[in-house]
């Protein structure tokens, strides 16, 4: 039986290229979204027609109680999860001093909570069964920081703390927790920069370009299969230079 990964986010952007891209190599993928029905419905059809195996389901990943409802109809419609893909994440652009609570705890809930609730859905039986793969979504800014992204920079960060931490209490287990981290990648979340600022970007990168989604979800891919079967704990930046060391 082909193994199960389960993406959250996954209607779109980085989170829809890993959904392809695993159900291109032969996994049965979950597509997890809070409210893109459309997207999802789609991108699952498209898959299907080509003879893959992937279906999705609404879920606001920061809801307990919605996280549980939707990875019971994981294992119902697949079985055990053998990868998870924390990609569902959102941003917020602004000063510090102008963020509501509410704002902060909203984005909080989401990139973290949400990571959490789907982390601890997954690991006993990950746990049960010696083997599993866990990748958080994380950000350039997440090491970094970025003026005027102070709460995402934050949200990525605690990320990168959950990815290294887990790993040394889930390893003994079998279970291995790595962490990508993009930099500048052309997807919906920066469709608000200019052309100006994207070539400014691209021109403080190294590699001289924005990255593709298509880049980072091999990354993931990589992390989750038996090529990566000793790494552990890691973030491993998908970023054309722009961040190095």
């Amino acid at each position: 039986m082909a193994p199960v990964a389960v993406v959250t986010g996954g209607s779109r952007g980085i989170g829809a290229a890993c959904v392809r891209l695993f159900a291109d190599r032969g996994w049965r993928v979950a597509v997890l979204c809070e409210k893109n029905a459309a997207a999802a419905e789609a991108l699952c059809a498209e898959l299907r027609g080509q003879g893959r195996d992937a279906a999705w389901q609404l879920c606001d990943v920061a809801d307990e109680k919605q996280v549980s409802a939707a990875f019971g109809w994981v294992r119902e419609r697949f079985g055990p999860v053998s990868a998870l893909v924390n990609n569902a994440g959102i941003s917020w652009t602004g000063l510090l001093q102008d963020m509501t609570a509410a704002e902060w705890d909203r984005l909080f809930a989401v990139n973290v909570r949400g990571a959490f609730l789907c982390t601890r859905a997954v690991l006993p039986e990950m746990i049960s069964r010696r083997q599993g793969s866990i990748v958080q979504i994380s950000s350039m800014w997440g090491e970094t920081g970025g003026s005027c992204e102070t709460a995402y920079s934050a949200s990525k960060a605690a990320l990168i703390g959950l990815t290294r931490a887990l790993a040394k209490e889930a390893g003994p287990s079998g279970v291995r927790v790595n962490c990508v981290s993009p930099g500048v990648i052309d997807t919906e979340m920066n469709r608000h920069l200019t052309q100006a600022d994207l070539a400014a970007l691209a021109e403080e990168t190294p590699l001289g370009r924005i990255g593709q989604a298509e880049e980072v979800a091999r990354a993931v891919l990589f992390l989750c299969g038996a090529e990566a079967a000793f790494i552990t704990g890691q973030v491993l930046p998908v970023n054309g230079g722009i961040v190095i060391g």
